[in-house]
């Protein structure tokens, strides 16, 4: 499983990928990294974001592009998909597809997404959407999969168990 299609075809990271939160890190425009929690979804073949027109990570995108993004469960073992790829901003007139798509999954009466919808609709003339084509992706599921430090350690033990 270290092929890019094999690591996001597998169940876990198909499930992970179906989440509604990732933590995106790029580079402010100060040269410091950020990380930020945001909402995303998945289209088969990309991570869309959707966001502000005026939000301050958009002349950073910009500038630098490069991005990683983590999509992971709050349970032990933790199940863990890390991506990496390049940020491309669309600018769109109206509230995006992807964005009311990114916020259903929120327990919300059917009275409260009328009403979430509507405010949305009434505050955002237009939104960017942020979208990623992966290009590098690990999975760790601390059962068949571990972070690459830990494999190297498990490496070692069993080379020095079989010597």
């Amino acid at each position: 499983m270290n092929q890019l299609p094999d690591i996001l075809d597998h169940p876990t990271s198909r499930e992970l990928l179906a989440h509604d939160i990732t933590r995106l890190a790029y580079v402010a425009q100060d040269g410091t990294p950020r990380t930020i929690p945001i909402a995303f979804t998945w289209n088969g073949t990309e991570i869309v974001l959707c966001t502000t027109r005026n939000a301050p990570k958009l002349p950073a995108l910009r500038r630098n592009p490069a991005v990683a993004l983590t999509i992971d469960t709050e349970v032990h073992p933790p199940k863990i998909l890390l991506l990496r790829g390049r940020a491309e901003l669309d600018d769109v007139d109206g509230i995006p597809d992807e964005y009311l798509q990114m916020n259903g999954t929120y327990e919300m009466t059917p009275a409260q997404r009328v009403e979430w919808e509507a405010e949305v609709r009434s505050l955002y003339d237009g939104m960017v959407r942020i979208v990623i084509t992966p290009t590098w992706a690990k999975l760790i599921d601390f059962e068949t999969t571990l972070p690459s430090a830990v494999e190297e350690l498990v490496r070692q033990r069993a080379e020095r168990r079989s010597a």
